[in-house]
């Protein structure tokens, strides 16, 4: 279980006449920080797919990035089963899977060696690293192309490859920031169906989207974020009857 609880985070502002119309008058713009994150707290239990929504700028990834010992908050708390994210950092990477908004692969290495490094960084033997390695070439359909040198990948290759990447470790909670965006209609049904993989095996999903039917095929739990505060968090049932059923209308009204 993942519970996160008022976190904020603020960013120095270095020049603000280099500020867009749009960005001078957003209202957590004040002074010279730029607060991207006020106040949001969610929670996702073992076994659940928690949906993270909100408009582009909202503060999600800003969001994801704390949960995943990325970025420092300012104020708030992130605990894993117990554990204090901020508090103790390395041990909270161990029980934390996070895809970033960026692949970020080494493109002179194959896909099976950028995940067999990532194995490495997380302390596993060669043993151990091999066995997870295949698990996800199958699961993740890579077969074909997980000997190939990464800098030749097409996006939904290099997706695929960041996802192994990032669980190859068999971690605790698991963090994706937009996992299929710019991914084909087959490469998005394989991510899709690797999260239900781990939500039946009880390892919570956290993940950011735009795409509505997404949510409603996935998650037991939506969070809306909007001008880095929650405007709603609750199951989807319940995000659902804001609207009458429209998840569409649902979101608007929560961001309002």
């Amino acid at each position: 279980m993942i519970e996160i609880k008022q976190l904020a985070k603020k960013f120095k502002v270095e020049n603000p006449k280099k500020l867009s119309e749009q960005e001078k008058k957003d209202p957590r713009l004040q002074g010279r920080f730029f607060h991207s994150v006020k106040d949001v707290s969610f929670r996702c239990e073992k076994g659940q797919v928690l949906g993270l929504l909100g408009p582009n700028g909202a503060g999600k990834t800003t969001t994801l990035r704390m949960l995943s010992t990325a970025l420092q908050p300012n104020a708030g708390s992130v605990e894993i089963n117990g554990i204090d994210v901020m508090k103790n950092p390395l041990l909270a990477r161990q029980k934390i899977g996070f895809l970033s908004g960026s692949t970020g692969l080494y493109g002179r290495l194959s896909g099976r060696e950028n995940i067999r490094y990532f194995g490495q960084l997380h302390g596993m033997d060669e043993g151990a690293i091999d066995r997870r390695l295949e698990e996800l070439i199958e699961l993740l359909d890579m077969a074909d192309f997980i000997d190939r040198r990464s800098e030749n990948f097409s996006t939904g290759m290099k997706q695929k490859t960041a996802i192994a990447r990032a669980v190859i470790h068999s971690p605790d909670v698991v963090i994706l920031d937009e996992p299929t965006t710019g991914l084909d209609i087959m490469a998005t049904q394989t991510v899709l169906d690797f999260i239900r993989r781990l939500k039946d095996q009880q390892v919570p999903v956290i993940f950011s989207t735009h795409h509505l039917d997404e949510v409603a095929e996935l998650c037991d739990a939506v969070t809306v974020i909007n001008q880095g505060e929650t405007k709603f968090s609750g199951s989807l049932a319940a995000f659902s009857d804001l609207a009458d059923g429209s998840l569409h209308q649902s979101f608007l009204t929560a961001i309002q």
